[in-house]
């Protein structure tokens, strides 16, 4: 191994997982280089640099308060590479998949690197002009429209989720993972009061949809989970995080976007997602939606629906990972923020269904 190789890297075994390259990609090389690439707040990812000069990226899980159901390494293995099969959703080339937890610690898989920028902050984006924000906007929601019209039986995941009943089976399944994250929390020793998450549910609860349109979900869809190049023009180059996706409810999708989504006149800002959208040329969410709309020719009438839901589903990923700090279980930078955020959800998503506007 390289001296030049970092003395500890958290949730990687440098030398197992070179072993372990060698043998399932032949001729890998020794590995130079291993870093944490910032901004994961959920599952973890790394750039390797092997001695050639090629390029690789780790997917592991996060370190700890790991959530049943969550993090599954072999489903985001699956759908990258049902995608990169000519799907026309640009996706990084999946690699090697390891389900032996002796090599890392966990299960992970490993794709090929894409060139491209990760547009987080008003300061990523310094040298975008506004015309140029203007056509990620549109290309990003036609990414999005073309995720969501995929033939999924063409792509081989006709069986990678349970469309029937799917937001019901959401909000189940985010309140149980609430009452663990909530319960992960207590063990630290650390409370809190949040009587608008009960609340909350109840009125999704009565607001549930009977049947809505199918199609393949990303789950964490958003500008700063993209790599995008500005030249020639400005393109979507790839499209990562697809750890929760699934076949449902689209629009579940769109709503998730549009939380994140920041605007210049917005009161509060997320600590999560790109507040990059606020910058000039970007579009706004109500013509994100609308430009998403005209692709996709669904029905948006219940768009404060999703995007309440949405808040809800945000609140409950966010608890988890506020869970994980607490216990001193996150990797990277900004964690002691993310708690912060729970409450403003739960407000925003009253807001939304008080007023019916999701804008």
């Amino acid at each position: 191994m390289s001296g030049e190789l970092p003395a500890g890297v958290p949730g990687v075994d440098v030398p197992r997982l070179a072993a372990w390259l060698e043998r399932t990609l032949p001729g890998s090389g020794q590995i130079t280089g291993v870093r944490l690439i910032a901004g994961g707040r959920s599952n973890l990812t790394y750039g390797i640099t092997l001695a050639d000069g090629r390029r690789v990226v780790l997917r592991r899980p996060p370190l700890g308060h790991v959530l049943p159901t969550a993090h599954d390494m072999a489903r985001e293995y699956r759908v990258l590479s049902a995608l990169s099969g000519g799907s026309g959703v640009p996706v990084p080339t999946p690699l090697a998949f390891c389900d032996d937890e002796d090599v890392i610690g966990a299960r992970f898989y490993v794709m090929d690197h894409v060139e491209g920028r990760v547009l987080r902050t008003m300061e990523d984006a310094a040298d975008v002009t506004p015309e140029q924000a203007r056509q990620l906007s549109e290309r990003l929601a036609e990414v999005l429209a073309a995720i969501h019209t995929v033939d999924v039986e063409a792509a081989g995941l006709a069986d990678f989720g349970r469309p029937a009943g799917y937001m019901a089976r959401q909000l189940k399944r985010w309140g149980q993972q609430w009452e663990r994250s909530r319960e992960a929390i207590l063990a630290t020793g650390a409370t809190r009061d949040l009587p608008a998450y009960e609340r909350l549910v109840r009125r999704l609860g009565e607001r549930l949809p009977e049947s809505g349109p199918v199609g393949l979900v990303h789950g964490d869809y958003r500008l700063d989970n993209a790599l995008t190049r500005l030249e020639p023009r400005p393109e979507i180059a790839a499209v990562v995080d697809w750890e929760m996706s699934t076949l449902g409810d689209p629009l579940s999708d769109l709503g998730l976007t549009l939380v994140y989504w920041a605007q210049a006149d917005d009161e509060h800002r997320l600590p999560v997602g790109a507040t990059v959208t606020a910058a000039p040329g970007f579009l706004t969410r109500r013509e994100f939606a609308e430009r998403y709309a005209e692709l996709t020719k669904f029905d948006l009438s219940d768009i404060d629906f999703y995007v309440a839901f949405a808040c809800y589903k945000l609140a409950v990923i966010l608890e988890g990972i506020h869970a994980r700090y607490l216990q001193n279980a996150t990797v990277g930078e900004g964690f002691d923020k993310i708690g912060d955020a729970v409450p403003l959800l739960l407000d925003r998503a009253h807001h939304i269904l008080d007023t019916g506007s999701a804008w």
